[in-house]
């Protein structure tokens, strides 16, 4: 049965779309080139809204995040110093650029006019290198800790996206084989779980509430949490331990998980 784990990996990560590479940019200063750029990151704005429905249906896992908010998952390459832009792009010429927060952050706004544009949310660089991804925070917490109902609610936004990308014949196939619409949970079950990435080097990730504790899995930049183990609570805490930086030059300065 190891067919499941790898159509369900397909669906979160392969779900995307670039037919906005094949559009020709509007004439317009706040425009991204996305045309010199071969197979660009893009996905449905109504894969977006998908997302944004789940958060708020599901809020209640992260209840001090105020917004979903999505980033820019780099290369692994250091010295890659390209600029990244995000936009809402739609038919007849709809634009719509999103500012990264303070923390390099997006906010993707619900907008009737973008619905109605048929837009694609376009990042301006390749999906082989950059990769655009919910992400659930609880703020005032140490940079190095992360909150288990936030991944929880991370990870049903994510499914929620890419149920919308692959279509309900797909989505209704994949719920038929796991026998389950939470796919969360299958693969948290499985031996293939759901991956939270991170930016740097892993050494190892723990998780603890109370007097308990227990090390995560763990690859080298990223970790597997138990999000349908109802016995850790939304307010357990994973704590991640990178590597020693090396100080060399162009290394890359430390953002939070």
């Amino acid at each position: 049965m190891r067919v499941l784990p790898a159509l369900l990996a397909g669906a979160l990560f392969g779900a995307s779309v670039a037919s906005a590479a094949d559009r020709s940019a509007p004439d317009n200063p706040d425009t991204i080139n996305v045309n010199a750029v071969r197979d660009p990151e893009v996905r449905r704005y109504t894969s977006i809204l998908a997302g944004l429905d789940a958060f708020d249906h599901h809020h209640h896992l992260a209840p001090g995040v105020d917004a979903l908010r999505f980033r820019v998952q780099p290369p692994r390459d250091p010295a890659s110093d390209a600029t990244v832009r995000v936009r809402l792009e739609g038919d007849g010429g709809f634009v719509l650029p999103i500012a990264p927060d303070a923390r390099g952050e997006y906010v993707v706004p619900r907008s009737e006019e973008a619905k109605a544009a048929n837009s694609e949310l376009v990042l301006n660089q390749k999906s082989s290198r950059y990769r655009i991804q919910p992400h659930v925070r609880t703020p005032g917490l140490p940079e190095n800790v992360r909150r288990l109902g936030d991944l929880r609610l991370e990870c049903k936004v994510w499914v929620a996206i890419s149920k919308n990308e692959i279509g309900l014949m797909w989505t209704l196939t994949i719920n038929g084989l796991l026998r389950t619409r939470d796919w969360c949970t299958f693969l948290d079950k499985g031996k293939a779980g759901y991956a939270f990435h991170v930016r740097e080097r892993l050494v190892r990730a723990i998780l603890h509430e109370g007097n308990r504790s227990a090390l995560l899995e763990s690859r080298r930049r990223s970790f597997m949490a138990p999000l349908h183990d109802m016995s850790w609570s939304d307010e357990a805490l994973v704590e991640l331990e990178y590597e020693t930086p090396t100080g060399t030059a162009g290394e890359t300065p430390r953002t939070g998980p």
